[in-house]
């Protein structure tokens, strides 16, 4: 190629477009002229190179490379590109491929190929096979895994190509299952390994799978088996195409849970016609299920104007009443017989006993039974004979003692009574026991010390 008629702008601007950085050097190493034609190159301080020997711009590992580049001559027929390290003003390295050539007046030209972009792609090719590499160990670990689980599970798994309906793999359990020890399984159609009658279940089976992408499940009999097994089938791609993993369940295990099934539902039939109004709540007291005899002593048409709503606002005295019934049942202790009133739909109060217990499956819930006792007591005042009066002999003390001693005796027997009763029902606390009866506590307390229920040595902050 004849260059000779190559102006010197032209030179320089071909020297821009094949190389990164072009330096003109005087026999003596040193540098005269520096040009180069990246942005990045700049980051260099390439033109503080100017007037600096060459050998004082690389690295010391460097050095011997630059001076085999300045022994070129024009004998030498091959040019050899060297791999040259700059330091750079931010502490690093920069990579540079030179190659010289000799020029006029024992001056050199020395063309450079900024090797950072080669660096940074053969950076990124490490990285890559690295995390190839992970990836590929984690797959490895994966499968280890899978292995030991579909070898160790006492289930019956099987392996089926989607296309073909072959088996391709059969666990231990599918072995068993099949008595086949000899895992002579693999490659027989999956549907041959089932009754006649059976076959085209499992092939709808198979194909809804395929097309809903669900787990679907069937009744089949295995060939030459009594019992029939619960089939599921799932479908799951790779490279090869889809295939379907298979489970198979002996159904000898549901009976019990079938049992369990009908007594349930027995008891719920039953809990249905109770004769006593019956409840079911969470234990924040939110009503879930209510019997027909619920709904009627409530006074309600339907199960929806209850469920959703606090058994709390049902109830007479509110809160007191269902603090006393909430205190027991959190402890597990059933509440037996506890007098209270309800507020029906139309706003008509009610007497009634409440019983109630504390279950604990299959969530913690409370069971509520409410007895209506004005039934009872009609129920009762037709079937028993009239009772003596209570106070009936309290008339033999007329004459022998003032009527002013008479009642104040009554009175205060009764208001015992009806304390001991409020005690016993809020389980000793004080302060539900006053609400209950109307009083303040400070009242409470007096009347306490005053029937010799409270001793005068106990104080009223220690007590609940």
């Amino acid at each position: 190629m004849n260059t000779k008629n190559l102006d010197p702008a032209t030179f320089s601007k071909l020297l821009g477009v094949v190389s990164d950085v072009s330096l003109i050097i005087d026999s003596e190493g040193v540098i005269e002229d520096v040009s180069t034609a990246q942005d990045t190159m700049a980051t260099l301080g390439c033109q503080a190179w100017m007037g600096k020997r060459w050998t004082d711009t690389v690295t010391v590992e460097s050095k011997k490379k630059i001076q085999d580049l300045l022994q070129v001559s024009d004998e030498n027929a091959v040019l050899n590109w060297r791999h040259v390290n700059h330091p750079t003003p931010s502490g690093g390295e920069a990579a540079i491929q030179y190659v010289t050539v000799p020029l006029k007046g024992n001056k050199f030209l020395a063309v450079g190929r900024n090797l950072e972009r080669l660096a940074e792609l053969q950076r990124r090719l490490v990285e890559t096979q690295q995390s190839v590499e992970r990836d590929y160990l984690r797959l490895r670990h994966i499968e280890a895994r899978y292995r030991v689980l579909f070898e160790t599970s006492p289930e019956a798994v099987l392996m089926i190509d989607a296309a073909s309906y072959r088996l391709i793999e059969a666990n231990v359990g599918a072995q068993a299952l099949f008595k086949d020890a000899g895992k002579r399984l693999v490659g027989r159609d999956f549907r041959e390994c089932f009754e006649t009658s059976s076959q085209g279940e499992v092939q709808s089976l198979l194909r809804t799978a395929l097309a809903t992408g669900r787990i679907e499940m069937c009744s089949a009999t295995l060939m030459g088996a009594n019992v029939p097994l619960t089939v599921s089938a799932t479908v799951f791609r790779q490279e090869g195409g889809a295939q379907y993993l298979v489970r198979l369940t002996q159904r000898e295990a549901s009976a019990g849970s079938s049992v369990d099934a009908e007594s349930s539902a027995v008891l719920s039939e039953a809990m249905e016609q109770f004769p006593d109004g019956w409840l079911l709540t969470d234990t924040v007291g939110t009503v879930k299920s209510v019997n027909e005899e619920g709904m009627a002593l409530l006074g309600l048409t339907a199960s929806s104007q209850v469920i959703g709503q606090s058994m709390e606002r049902w109830l007479l005295r509110g809160s007191v009443d269902w603090g006393v019934l909430n205190t027991s049942l959190k402890q597990h202790l059933p509440v037996r017989n506890f007098a209270t009133e309800v507020r029906t739909l139309s706003g008509m109060t009610l007497p009634v006993e409440v019983s109630a217990v504390y279950l604990s499956r299959p969530e913690p819930m409370y069971a509520f039974f409410v007895r209506d006792m004005d039934r009872r007591m009609q129920v009762a005042a037709g079937t028993t004979t009239a009772a003596p009066h209570p106070f009936a002999e309290l008339s033999q003390l007329v004459g022998r003692r003032p009527i002013k001693d008479i009642v104040g005796e009554t009175v205060d027997t009764i208001e015992r009574m009806c304390i001991e009763a409020a005690l016993e029902l809020t389980h000793n606390n004080r302060a539900s026991a006053a609400e209950m009866l109307g009083l303040s506590r400070q009242s409470l307390y007096v009347k306490l010390r005053r029937f010799g229920i409270l001793s005068d040595t106990e104080s009223d902050t220690e007590l609940p």
